[in-house]
């Protein structure tokens, strides 16, 4: 059988009762080839395809697997103790890949990939499922949040969040393509996707429930960033503007998204050769 296979069928027992007590050891196994699995990068809870993205409800369910039938058990990270279902990754291989964690505070879940060449920054916290792909930068303070799908050379800007998704399993991840750059402080969350070589200006919230501004094609998007685009937050009226309880002018978050300028492009390149 495949590792699909063991997953869904394992899920289906999880599903009809199937506790950590009553979980076998080639349960365990199946559960321990999973999380190798997405530490290798061979599965991923979404994937591109056809130009669009796919979302693996079946890697999902892997991971509600390894939380539901495995014990609490006490841990130590360093000097910490700590209680989980989990442990932490092993992180021999970050090395052998060129990438790098800077100490005291780079916390790497088990089941989560880091691609070569990556760069994590103390504190930064990537979680289980969560794909950060070669050569992007996860800064300090920043939180890469489960199942995200972070591409190759992306830079995710001091005190970053990417939110994570679980639950439903058939949601889809947020998902920052190759090429974007983040600034400071901004959120990603609820699956929101940002196209590729896009850049966001910091403290940036990106959510499906606010509105984004697209003045290259001249639309109102709800969930995406378009490829190519130099994003930053603004305030538009708001329907509750003439609320009489309301003094003057009411305003809603928006995103509004422009053409790239080529200053900005060659500010993203400066910081590029700092980290080479």
């Amino acid at each position: 059988m495949s590792l699909q296979s063991d997953i869904e069928n394992l899920w289906n027992r999880y599903d009809d009762g199937l506790t950590a007590d009553d979980a076998t050891a080639e349960d365990a196994d199946t559960l321990d080839a999973f999380l190798d699995a997405l530490e290798a990068g061979d599965v991923r809870a979404a994937e591109p395809a056809g130009g669009d993205w796919q979302v693996n409800e079946w890697v999902k369910q892997g991971i509600l697997c390894n939380f539901g039938l495995r014990e609490i058990e006490s841990r130590e990270y360093g000097d910490v103790a700590y209680h989980d279902v989990l442990p932490l990754r092993d992180t021999a291989d970050i090395g052998d890949r060129g990438s790098r964690n800077t100490p005291d505070g780079t916390v790497i879940r088990r089941g989560a990939y880091v691609g070569s060449d990556a760069i994590m920054m103390s504190p930064s916290f990537v979680n289980i499922g969560a794909h950060v792909g070669d050569g992007t930068l996860v800064d300090s303070c920043d939180t890469v949040g489960s199942c995200a799908q972070i591409g190759e050379d992306v830079k995710l800007g001091a005190n970053t969040l990417i939110g994570g998704v679980l639950e439903p399993v058939e949601d889809g991840p947020v998902i920052v393509e190759d090429g974007v750059s983040l600034g400071a402080g901004c959120r990603v969350t609820s699956g929101f996707r940002v196209g590729e070589n896009s850049i966001v200006g910091e403290n940036t919230l990106l959510t499906p429930r606010i509105p984004v501004y697209d003045l290259v094609e001249e639309q109102v998007l709800y969930g995406e960033l378009p490829p190519e685009r130099r994003a930053f937050a603004r305030y538009v009226e708001s329907s509750v503007s003439d609320e009489d309880l309301i003094p003057g002018a009411a305003y809603k978050p928006a995103v509004v998204a422009t053409d790239i300028e080529t200053e900005t492009l060659e500010g993203t390149e400066r910081e590029d050769a700092l980290r080479e």
